[in-house]
């Protein structure tokens, strides 16, 4: 051992350390995870060592050296040179050369190569003169401070030194300051200290939350992917196709094409869209087809419902396990719809009966009030077209109830006050003129009706009771004259009219009524005032009429009474204008039919029996003129077919009427004049309308009569008893189609007329007639 040298011993303890423990050949403190090496320092820099303790990142100067040499080590002592790779401080075990300062590459003290060969010498803290010696700056505190061992003690089982602070870095003068990374202490190659892990740095086991958490980061991922991958395999095989599990009306077209799901569709619906739809209300059932109603299957409207194209998520899941049922759509034709609802309303709608009292000759007969009802039509329609196509049961159509003002009680305590306004006659005056307004007369034109208030008051109809009685009242010569046509030639000819002296026909109708409900004296002055014609001549030169645009003729047998009836309302109405958008009502211009203007009994149906009304039988020369507006192409506003069918009738194309109901009314829809001409024969009545023609040709299209009922069979052996001849009911349609220039240019809603069957009755009193 040389001069200098002092010993090192690694079980010695530094007194000033207050946690001994074992130590390294530098004099660390193994650490606890077992390694042989120290770890790193919380706060070391990138070489390794330990910032100090007064912030700076440069070791404070080192402390003097102590001059009293150290006790040479056993080896030193016994003269044995220190191996290559050994440490004069164990035997066996290497220092972390990690924390020695370095120079040109190579640490202090061991095996530097710049101090050449030869054995390890051990740095010297200040040994003689002529000793190796540490460089300047550097302390032999950089391999521990080490405590001698007790005498006798076996270096190699002696307890390492306790674990000094952590070496400081220092800065060599002049020179640059270099980090280098730490590098794991080794011996010399091929050299082993004989202890497991020798020469390589153990890092320890890998911590078990990195681990965890990688493993649940994987798992996502796999379960990301396996779902785009659920997702995107079966959208791209459902894309470019309807989607799977698509159903209308049960019909698949899921997978399909869009042309071949079309083919689908009118393949399987074809047949149910031509189904007749049921519809009912208030009893009465009826079965509506698709054509009629301008209904049918939008096959293409149908198919872009569906889903198609790259599918969503939920699509998916749906073509895979569930079903997309579409609701079919339908193309509607909003006016044959409107038409076929009109068609149903008309044989569901009752018009709202206020009561009344009316006379049959002078006894006063109660018309009680009755519900009307009315189908509601916006609604009704959009129900028929929700069940097309989608139902086979019978749909509610929805029907509003109409309440009448009055109830039946009111009118039977009007009875007594009836009875005792027709107990005598009343005397018309004017001037020196009088003449006497009859009974029967007063009864004809007499009514009680509920007004505005709900009261029952009497309405006395003057203008049609003065038909016949005012020339006894003004002088016929200076009576007002209507404006009108005559036909000379087949054309039509002005016959000027002018106006005139007659009875103020309201004065004359509130007079009346007013002595009916506060009682009095009978006897009227009646007001006479100038009455000009409805319409001027200068207003009939401008109606455009010049032409004939319709005629019709029914027949009849010769002779019987109703034809007298027939020929008196022909005669009334012959000549008669209708105005530009004015409204033809019978009831209104006729009034009621009475003997004073040369009316007779004669057969009507009425509740299902022939009666005889006076005035019977005109209905027939309704039914012609109904035939005359048909062809003309004018507005039909209100007809009623009669209850059984008459076979001297165009089956369809026939109207009844009666006073004060139901009555019969068109409107004038151009805007032309109509001159309403009549003529008769025995046999047969004719109505020509005048004006200017819109249309070339009208045609009616009739159905051939179906769904038949049978007749029933009665006997009566009442007095006034008239028989019937028994007969099948039977339905019917009929389209009124209009043409110009060689076109069809509209066409009405189809009517329906449902004919109940005729009673084939037998008067057993012998007294009773067929005829009607």
């Amino acid at each position: 051992m040389s001069d200098g040298a002092h010993e090192l011993d690694d079980t010695a303890h530094d007194p000033d350390d207050p946690a001994p423990g074992p130590r390294g050949r530098n004099g660390a403190r193994y650490p606890a995870n077992g390694s042989r090496y120290p770890a790193p320092p919380e706060s070391a820099p990138r070489n390794g060592s330990r910032y100090p303790a007064n912030g700076s990142r440069y070791p404070a100067p080192p402390p003097p050296p102590d001059p009293s040499p150290s006790p040479a080590s056993p080896d030193q002592a016994n003269g044995m040179p220190y191996a290559p790779g050994r440490s004069p401080f164990d035997g066996d075990s290497l220092p972390d050369l990690s924390d020695l300062p370095r120079l040109n590459g190579a640490p202090f003290g061991l095996n530097n190569p710049n101090r050449g060969s030869g054995p390890a010498v051990p740095p010297q803290r200040g040994g003689p003169k002529g000793g190796r010696r540490l460089p300047p700056g550097v302390s032999p505190d950089i391999f521990g401070r080490s405590t001698p061992a007790p005498p006798g003690a076996n270096p190699r089982s002696a307890p390492l030194p306790p674990v000094p602070q952590p070496a400081q870095t220092w800065r060599l003068e002049g020179r640059a300051e270099r980090r280098n990374p730490p590098v794991a202490p080794v011996g010399p190659a091929g050299e082993d200290d004989g202890e497991p892990g020798a020469g390589r740095l153990d890092l320890g086991p890998e911590p078990v939350r990195r681990r965890r958490g990688r493993g649940l980061v994987i798992t996502l991922v796999l379960l990301v992917l396996a779902l785009v991958l659920a997702y995107v395999v079966p959208a791209i095989v459902m894309s470019g196709m309807l989607l799977p599990g698509t159903t209308v009306n049960g019909v698949d077209i899921g997978g399909l094409t869009a042309a071949q799901a079309a083919d689908r569709l009118r393949e399987k619906l074809d047949a149910r869209a031509r189904q007749p739809i049921l519809v009912q209300a208030m009893g009465v059932r009826r079965q509506v087809l698709p054509e009629d109603a301008g209904l049918s299957l939008d096959v293409v409207g149908t198919i872009e419902q569906a889903p198609s194209g790259l599918p969503t998520p939920a699509e998916v899941w749906r073509g895979l396990f569930g079903t997309t049922p579409i609701t079919p759509k339908v193309d509607v034709q909003p006016a044959k719809l409107v038409g076929a609802v009109e068609t149903l309303a008309g044989e569901i709608d009752r018009s709202v009966r206020e009561g009344e009292i009316h006379y049959k000759g002078l006894t006063p007969e109660v018309v009680t009030p009755r519900d009307g009802r009315a189908v509601e039509r916006d609604a009704a329609a959009e129900v028929i077209r929700r069940a097309y196509l989608t139902t086979t049961e019978p749909v509610q159509l929805p029907v509003s109830v109409l309440k009448p003002r009055l109830t039946a009680e009111a009118f039977e305590d009007a009875v007594v006050t009836a009875r005792r306004a027709v107990a005598a006659p009343f005397t018309l005056t004017s001037g020196t003129k009088r003449v006497q307004l009859p009974r029967t007369t007063l009864a004809a034109h007499l009514r009680f009706v509920p007004d505005e208030q709900g009261r029952l008051v009497p309405k006395f109809d003057a203008k049609s009771a003065l038909a016949e009685l005012e020339k006894h009242l003004v002088d016929p010569a200076k009576a007002p004259v209507e404006p009108t046509y005559d036909i000379v030639n087949g054309k039509p000819k002005l016959i000027p009219g002018r106006a005139g002296q007659g009875v103020d026909a309201e004065k004359l109708a509130a007079a009346v009524a007013e002595t009916i409900q506060d009682g009095g004296r009978r006897t009227i002055e009646v007001t006479l005032t100038t009455v000009k014609p409805r319409i001027s001549e200068s207003e009939v030169r401008a109606l455009g009429i010049k032409e004939q645009i319709s005629s019709f003729t029914t027949h009849h047998p010769c002779c019987a009474p109703r034809v007298t009836n027939i020929h008196t309302i022909a005669d009334i109405l012959d000549g008669y204008l209708v105005k530009p958008g004015e409204t033809f009502s019978l009831n209104e211009i006729v009034g009621q039919r009475d003997k004073a203007r040369g009316f007779v009994e004669a057969p009507q149906i009425t509740a299902g029996r022939l009666v005889n009304e006076v005035g019977g039988g005109i209905s027939q020369f309704v039914t012609t003129m109904y035939n005359a507006v048909f062809f003309g192409g004018l507005k039909d506003v209100k007809h009623t077919a009669h209850e059984f069918y008459i076979s001297r009738y165009p089956a369809g194309r026939e109207s009844t009427v009666s006073y004060p109901q139901p009555d019969f009314q068109w409107q004038n829809d151009s805007k032309y004049g109509v001159l309403i001409k009549t003529s008769y024969t025995d046999t047969s009545i004719t109505v020509t309308f005048w004006s200017t023609k819109r249309y070339d040709e009208i045609k009616a299209i009739t159905s051939k009569p179906h769904s038949f009922t049978d007749f029933p069979s009665e006997t009566d052996d009442s007095p006034d008893c008239i028989p019937m001849v028994g007969q099948r009911g039977f339905t019917i349609e009929v389209t009124r189609v209009f043409y110009k220039d060689g076109a069809e240019v509209k066409r009405d809603p189809t009517i329906r007329t449902v004919y109940r069957p005729e009673t084939n009755l037998t008067c057993t009193n012998q007294s009773g007639t067929t005829r009607r």
